[in-house]
């Protein structure tokens, strides 16, 4: 019971103390507490402004950081349909799209009618279209951007192919380079050893070409070896690589192909020159050819010397009166 008045009586005084000391504050006190009280508020209400602020940056460097990112995947690769696998994979994360299609060049445009379409311009001709719908009206800039990113991902790997091409390929009669047939051939070689299978080589010369050069001109002679490098492309296989050895020679690979098979193959491009009549500007001209054979591994287990049993084969239909075939005979 004492310890309850006593309570009571501390309490009393507790109120007693606090009254006292808010008259001693005073209305200027009050006004002061007042107007730090509104200050506090106005800095909450801009802190939280400035963190939702905060948050929308975060949300637009996340966009951005990743359209870079896909625009960096797209990059690292030269095939065009490798580029739109990455761009059509990644491109939902960012952008709320219906349907995305990479078009070639010649594809019927007629059946996208209300697609938005991105031409992919090279050299002032237009080399495929990006083609795309049902794109959310606020996702449209930053699909644009991509698709942007995506058009000069393809034309790098377009260019890339072409200096490819023009590497690898005789400009004028395109065919294979020496340089990359004699890469194929040895590749050809190793895998015709790995597997056990035969292979023929061919060694093939314009006759009296010079002939050509002399009488009517190197325009008229490069017109006659484009030509007889597009029959010689026409009567052999998917599988078969031709090339040019130098000059007015050409070199074929039959991949799986022994002696006999090869010559009927040879036969087959010797007859089909000598038909072909050959117009150039006036003249209407007529060409023959010889043709060399070797096969492996019979002839030779080596590039060069496949290559020369072939050459002296070749020598061989030249001595023996020209447009004609011949294998390489050991002696």
């Amino acid at each position: 019971m004492f310890f309850l008045s006593t309570l009571i009586l501390l309490t009393l005084v507790s109120y007693f103390l606090v009254k006292v000391a808010m008259a001693k504050i005073g209305p200027k006190k009050e006004e002061d507490l007042g107007n730090l009280k509104s200050e506090y508020d106005n800095l909450y209400l801009k802190n939280q402004s400035l963190k939702e602020e905060n948050s929308l940056l975060d949300g637009k460097v996340t966009q951005t950081l990743g359209l870079y990112n896909i625009s960096k995947d797209m990059s690292k690769e030269l095939d065009e349909n490798k580029i739109f696998h990455i761009f059509k994979e990644r491109i939902n994360d960012y952008v709320k799209i219906g349907c995305c299609n990479f078009l070639v060049k010649g594809a019927d445009l007629k059946r996208y009618e209300g697609y938005i379409n991105f031409p992919l311009v090279i050299n002032n001709e237009i080399a495929g279209h990006l083609i795309a719908r049902d794109i959310a009206e606020n996702d449209k800039y930053r699909f644009q951007i991509l698709a942007q990113q995506f058009l000069i991902m393809v034309k790098r790997a377009f260019l890339y192919k072409n200096i490819q091409e023009l590497a690898i390929m005789d400009g004028l009669t395109q065919v294979f380079s020496r340089r990359h047939f004699l890469e194929r051939f040895k590749e050809e070689l190793r895998r015709s050893r790995k597997f056990k299978h035969n292979f023929s080589f061919l060694m093939l010369d314009i006759d009296k070409f010079k002939n050509f050069n002399d009488k009517y001109g190197h325009l008229v002679g490069d017109a006659v070896l484009r030509e007889a490098s597009k029959t010689v492309k026409e009567n052999v296989r998917q599988i078969d690589f031709v090339g040019r050895y130098g000059g007015e020679e050409l070199s074929i690979i039959l991949p799986e192909t022994d002696k006999e098979q090869a010559l009927l193959a040879a036969e087959r491009i010797r007859q089909a020159i000598e038909k072909r009549e050959i117009k150039v500007y006036d003249e209407e001209l007529k060409v023959t050819v010889s043709v060399g054979i070797s096969t492996f591994p019979d002839d030779a287990d080596d590039s060069s010397l496949l290559i020369e049993a072939a050459d002296k084969a070749l020598y061989l239909a030249k001595n023996e009166g020209r447009n004609r075939v011949c294998a390489y005979r050991r002696k």
